[in-house]
């Protein structure tokens, strides 16, 4: 019976430690930021668009020249239609080129001639050995044919290389209208 007693006691006891050790329910706590932290979050924001500005500046300037259109579409009025002939013709052209803030007409020559068929095309004079000027039957043991004086390179009527130049000469895209003989910006041989 002691037991039984001891072990009702023990009971209670423990019951009774029980009631007393439980925590006080917590208050609702609003969270306030510290001035470390408003100090942190202001100066991070101000460094951002310190940061961000000039960045945004820097990133329109490298991406601007992707934003312009292109000048390839422009064709520049060269020669009548009447004056090719199927002899290749120097002719000179300007065009306005614009680098940055400065514009400048800029003169350029072209080879124009009429092929077997009767259509007109135009060669770049500017040997692609290393950049001298062509010129057609330049050289008295190279007849009909473009031929460079400062390397000796030569090239066919219509532009294919044969000896020295790694590749063949640029033409520029021919454009007819009225009568008139129209020429935009090189572009690599197709005719070869």
């Amino acid at each position: 019976m002691k037991q039984c007693f001891r072990r009702e006691v023990k009971g209670v006891l423990e019951q009774m430690s029980g009631e007393h050790n439980e925590q006080p329910k917590k208050s609702v706590f609003r969270k306030e930021m510290s001035r470390r932290q408003f100090l942190s979050y202001t100066l991070g924001g101000s460094g951002a668009f310190m940061v961000g500005v000039p960045l945004l500046y820097n990133v329109r300037f490298a991406v601007d020249p992707l934003l312009k259109p292109d000048a390839d579409g422009e064709y520049v009025k060269v020669v009548e239609v009447s004056e090719v002939t199927q002899e290749p013709q120097s002719f000179q052209f300007e065009r306005l080129i614009v680098d940055g803030w400065y514009k400048n007409d800029t003169t350029f020559e072209a080879w124009i001639s009429k092929d077997e068929s009767g259509n007109i095309f135009a060669l770049s004079p500017v040997c692609k050995h290393l950049g001298c000027t062509v010129k057609w039957n330049g050289s008295q043991d190279f007849s009909d044919e473009y031929f460079c004086p400062c390397h000796a390179a030569r090239y066919t009527k219509d532009g294919k290389n044969l000896t020295v130049a790694p590749a063949p000469l640029d033409e520029y895209p021919v454009k007819i209208e009225d009568g008139w003989v129209y020429l935009s910006t090189t572009k690599p041989n197709s005719r070869v």
